[in-house]
């Protein structure tokens, strides 16, 4: 029998805070009843809300922690403040002292990427962390990064995010060999910065195993689902986030308006109203509420700050699938794979220039 997955959480994260993690954990132990909890925050908030959960109480160890970062904190003052003694750091710091698999928190996201980064480090070969995140699409879900964790990107980190990217949409998705495709402000070879028509060209040079490079994919590529893993910086990840967020909260405002215009409008949904409830559906965040910062030298999740119980749950079953399916020796395999495959094949480049310049000697 498998070991429990032992998940520490931000008892004090996100905007609503203790109510809706335990609400939430409690909802994913019935759904994972093979979980154990470590949940850090302030004891005479959280114990009440422990009580009325008897079965996630019997499974849950609950550790005070004296500061809770504030959502408007800049990550530097969350440093200063809360290092060592706030409910953040110390779910972090459970990751790195092997007390946890995985960290869950719904706090300041910049704040959670930097105290990770001092916390647990990279890993090795690994220069900079990754935001990634389910997206919906037409088709169903695809894995997008970096969506924020860090700003611009050479060729090198791109290609470590394709490699993180198709790892975790091995798991999280079950494809055994993903699509990758580059996000770019065209499909044309020629088209884009040096930087990701380099990590272009390498993409396509070298044979990645468990991926399947597309190329270039396009703004509109993200809703169609034309990869399962879109690769872009964060600055431009970041953008293309919350465009999206807030084009969603558009359309649905439109059509409450329109639903509430006439007398026929108000019939009319009435006939409709099944579909609008399945589109309501489609549009709600908690379905793919969860991101994973991937490079870490251990693993955190964010959850939305302004997730609700059922959303917080999607988040401890994504932290619950990358610890069982072993993310982090997945991801290690494969970079480490990636950089010998370029290594061997930037060898056999140069050996070829010099059999060819020798070639040309000889001929003079």
């Amino acid at each position: 029998m498998a070991k429990p997955v032992r998940i520490s959480l931000d008892g004090m994260g996100g905007d609503h805070g203790p109510s809706v993690v335990v609400e939430g954990a409690a909802l994913a132990h019935e759904r994972r009843p093979d979980t154990e909890f470590l949940i850090y925050g302030d004891e005479a908030q959280i114990a009440p809300l422990l009580a009325k959960q008897p079965k996630l109480a019997a499974n849950t160890k609950l550790i005070h922690a004296a500061v809770a970062v504030r959502m408007d904190d800049k990550p530097s003052q969350a440093l200063r403040r809360g290092r060592r003694v706030s409910s953040m750091w110390m779910a972090i710091d459970a990751v790195k002292r092997g007390e946890a698999d995985v960290a869950v928190s719904a706090g300041n996201t910049g704040a959670l990427m930097a105290m990770a980064k001092v916390c647990l480090h990279t890993m090795a070969q690994i220069d900079r962390p990754a935001l990634a995140a389910l997206w919906p699409t037409v088709r169903g879900e695809s894995v997008v990064l970096d969506l924020g964790a860090s700003i611009g990107a050479d060729a090198q980190h791109l290609v470590d995010l394709a490699v993180m990217g198709a790892a975790m949409a091995r798991i999280v998705l079950d494809i055994e060999k993903p699509t990758v495709g580059l996000l770019n402000v065209g499909v044309e070879e020629i088209k884009g910065i040096e930087e990701v028509k380099a990590a272009n060209r390498i993409l396509r040079t070298v044979d990645l195993p468990h991926l399947s490079y597309h190329g270039f994919v396009e703004g509109d590529d993200l809703g169609a689902g034309t990869t399962d893993v879109v690769v872009t910086e964060g600055f431009t990840g970041n953008i293309a986030l919350k465009t999206a967020e807030g084009t969603a909260r558009q359309i649905a405002r439109y059509l409450r308006e329109a639903m509430g215009a006439s007398l026929m409008s108000k019939i009319g949904y009435l006939f409709a109203r099944h579909a609008f409830a399945a589109l309501r559906e489609k549009m709600d965040p908690r379905r793919v509420n969860g991101g994973v910062f991937l490079g870490l030298d251990g693993l955190v999740i964010k959850s939305h700050g302004s997730t609700d119980g059922l959303g917080y749950c999607g988040a401890v079953e994504i932290a619950y699938d990358v610890v069982r399916h072993d993310l982090m020796s997945r991801i290690r395999d494969l970079v480490s794979l990636s950089q010998d495959l370029r290594t061997a094949e930037t060898r056999s480049a140069a050996a070829e220039t010099e059999a060819s310049v020798a070639s040309d000697d000889a001929t003079l």
